[in-house]
């Protein structure tokens, strides 16, 4: 049975996250400020870890850097009052898996719960991606769709490797900009609306289901179909 450790300080909050997670199975821990619950997470044994980005003694981005510095590689889905994309930015950077806003859905914070597990259990030698029948050979560069070979330009490959490995989450533009193309987001710019134009091309052709699909005022996700 995988183990998660829930770091949180608000009663209710971890009440709710507790009881959603153990009906889907899972063996939860909680830890009710970031001391107690940064010396659970050194200790080791849990699969997962769910963080508030606000807690008293030890901050939630202190414990994701100590934790990333000591090579703790554990997933952590980091749940925070704190929506804008700066802080979601600084969450991710630091080390952090996946970010939540406050207030969430208790499906959707499962959800995501279950994403970091699956991909967690993949090796660490990954070699290749998989979405739905979308796949990416990581050595060869190869990208296939079914039986269709993809020829994917440069970036286009860049960004379509970047989404793949966060399957399932909402990338924001900003994120896209500084990771495919090295330089902060400019507002001004379609840049990114128009290489993800191309790629839709090649990968969503007629007559198959959509993959990547536009997620309002925040970015891209590529997902299985529901």
């Amino acid at each position: 049975m995988p183990r998660v450790l829930t770091i949180e300080d608000d009663a209710v909050t971890a009440q709710e996250i507790v009881a959603e997670l153990s009906s889907h199975g899972l063996e939860v821990e909680w830890a009710d400020n970031g001391r107690e619950g940064l010396a659970k997470a050194i200790a080791g044994g849990y699969d997962l870890i769910t963080l508030d980005r606000m807690l008293p003694e030890v901050d939630g981005l202190t414990i994701v850097t100590t934790l990333r510095t000591l090579k703790i590689a554990t997933p952590i889905l980091m749940i925070s009052a704190l929506s804008d994309v700066d802080e979601r930015v600084r969450g991710l950077r630091a080390g952090g898996d996946d970010y939540l806003t406050k207030p969430f859905a208790s499906d959707e914070m499962a959800a995501r719960v279950e994403v970091l597990l699956r991909r967690n259990s993949v090796p660490l030698a990954q070699t290749r991606l998989q979405v739905a029948d979308l796949e990416l050979d990581l050595i060869s560069h190869e990208a296939k769709r079914g039986e269709q070979t993809l020829n994917l330009l440069p970036t286009e490959y860049k960004l379509l490797e970047f989404l793949m490995r966060h399957a399932g989450q909402v990338i924001t533009r900003m994120m896209i900009f500084e990771e495919v193309w090295g330089y902060h987001f400019d507002p001004g710019t379609n840049l990114i609306d128009v290489h993800i134009g191309r790629l839709r091309k090649k990968i969503d052709a007629a007559g198959q289901t959509p993959l990547i699909r536009t997620v309002r005022g925040s970015g891209y996700a590529i997902a299985e179909p529901v």
